[in-house]
């Protein structure tokens, strides 16, 4: 018999800021069923259930690694529904409703010789406290000899669409020509149906046979160069995209230019009339500077530090939400749109900001609405394949005299008038732009976000700063 977590631990694979991640090469079909038996065992005091869902993004390595999953739910005598290709939120949205668990095979926009876990417990994602314990369980099984051959259900990807289209008119869109950049997007096969069901004509753009790791917080040059040509080549109104697993949205307005996530999660919590937000402290302070919200508070980076504050805001507000500056929005309590009722799904969803923008855009153009906000500017990249160790260590000298090291990134004469440890080193500079730093919780990466008066400025510090700390 095998132990889960000794063979968690001989894996080397830990939890990041969204899932447990890791190369493909650590995901064997045992770990894979480790990491299910411990899940499972470690909510069966807590819920009743028969059956866990289990869905898939187009990794190369998703297929056998969903295979494992289910072989181990089998050992544990549940039946397992395999969802097939589909975005995480339309899975975990399915399981929610059935009050069953689901488990997405996904390394959502990491890099193909990666690959990941995500786990939805009846009542949504887990928490980090979930993660401690599936990390720490001793559940006990037999290695997996062979694979089952599993049959796809299209039922979560049905009630995902019309979880959208049951809220507005079927000529929502109507004269709207819409792009869907599909690359290797989990959902890339629901986003034309659902767009066309509101009454959008539907141009498709680049499909890829191979797995494309788009990653919604460092759009690459070729991206916005694409969406531009794009935008002009097919007469757009809008272009749709998402990162490898759906979760994450990216959206560019009439001219082809992408907006960052966090003014789209702005713009869509303020047409739901959202009262109370959680967010990242990484996220546009145009959210509390736009004075459109009641409550804002401010959390580590990860979608479960945002859904952990959700009960908290609850007791006081009666509409709640979060979102990210990668554009994955949580919807934390259940919502009126049109006088008509959607339920929480607290966990990133790509598709409901995209619908509420492309609402409030009746009105106006969407770049007049972006134009309308505090212009508070944000850009993010990274440096890859640089190791979380080496990141810890130079942020921890940064803090010890962030003065120095400021002069070192930026070399440009300014102070640092306030820094901010909630989630790595964010410093608020004496002229009120901001530069943060802080290792990836998902791969070997040291990211680096800014915040400027002009977007222009926002790109040149955070690509000063990164091509500094490599010179360093």
């Amino acid at each position: 018999m095998l132990v889960s977590n000794e063979i968690i631990k001989e894996s080397g694979i830990q939890f990041g800021t969204s899932g447990a991640r890791g190369l493909v090469t650590q995901f064997t079909a045992n770990v894979c069923a480790a990491f299910t038996h411990a899940f499972i065992t470690s909510i069966q005091n807590q819920f009743d259930f028969k059956q866990v869902a289990i869905g898939i993004d187009n990794r190369p390595s998703s297929p056998a690694m969903a295979q494992a999953c289910a072989k181990a739910a089998q050992q544990l005598g549940l039946e397992a529904i395999y969802c097939g290709v589909l975005p995480t939120p339309a899975l975990a949205y399915t399981s929610m409703q059935d009050t069953i668990p689901c488990i997405m095979v996904t390394g959502s926009h990491i890099p193909f010789d990666r690959n990941g876990l995500k786990f939805y417990r009846p009542d949504g994602e887990i928490s980090k406290a979930d993660e401690y314990t599936i990390l720490n369980a001793t559940a006990e099984f037999e290695a997996i000899t062979d694979l089952p051959e599993l049959t796809i259900s299209n039922k979560a990807a049905v009630q995902y669409i019309e979880r959208y289209t049951s809220l507005f008119n079927n000529q929502m869109l109507a004269g709207k020509r819409i792009g869907i950049y599909e690359h290797s997007s989990a959902g890339r096969d629901l986003y034309a149906p659902l767009f066309e069901a509101l009454g959008a004509e539907v141009i498709s753009l680049e499909r890829s046979d191979k797995f494309v790791p788009i990653d919604t917080e460092a759009v690459s040059e070729a991206d916005k160069l694409k969406a531009r040509i794009w935008s002009k080549e097919y007469n757009l109104d809008f272009i749709f995209s998402t990162d490898g697993d759906g979760d994450r949205p990216l959206v560019a307005d009439e001219n082809g230019d992408w907006l960052r996530g966090d003014i789209l999660g702005l713009l869509c919590a303020d047409a739901m009339n959202i009262e109370a937000l959680a967010l990242p402290v990484s996220c546009n302070t145009a959210i509390e500077s736009c004075k459109r919200f009641n409550h804002i508070i401010r959390t580590k980076i990860g979608s479960p530090y945002v859904i952990a504050e959700f009960n908290i805001l609850a007791k006081n507000y009666q509409s709640v939400a979060g979102f990210e500056a990668n554009g994955g929005f949580l919807l934390g309590s259940d919502t009126k749109i049109n006088n008509k009722t959607i339920k929480a799904l607290p966990t990133r969803d790509a598709v409901l900001p995209a619908l509420m923008l492309l609402a409030a855009a009746k009105e106006r153009p969407i770049y007049n609405l972006v134009s309308l906000l505090p212009q508070r500017f944000t850009y993010s990249d990274r440096i890859q394949n640089f190791s979380t160790k080496k990141s810890i260590a130079i942020l921890s000298e940064a803090k010890i005299n962030p003065d120095l090291f400021l002069s070192k990134l930026v070399g440009n004469g300014l102070e640092v008038k306030s820094i901010d440890l909630t989630d790595g080193l964010r410093m608020i500079l004496s002229n009120n732009e901001i530069v943060h730093l802080r290792p990836s919780g998902n791969a070997p990466e040291l990211r680096c976000y800014a915040e400027s008066f002009s977007s222009e400025n926002a790109n040149s510090i955070v690509n000063k700063v990164l091509r500094n700390i490599q010179e360093m």
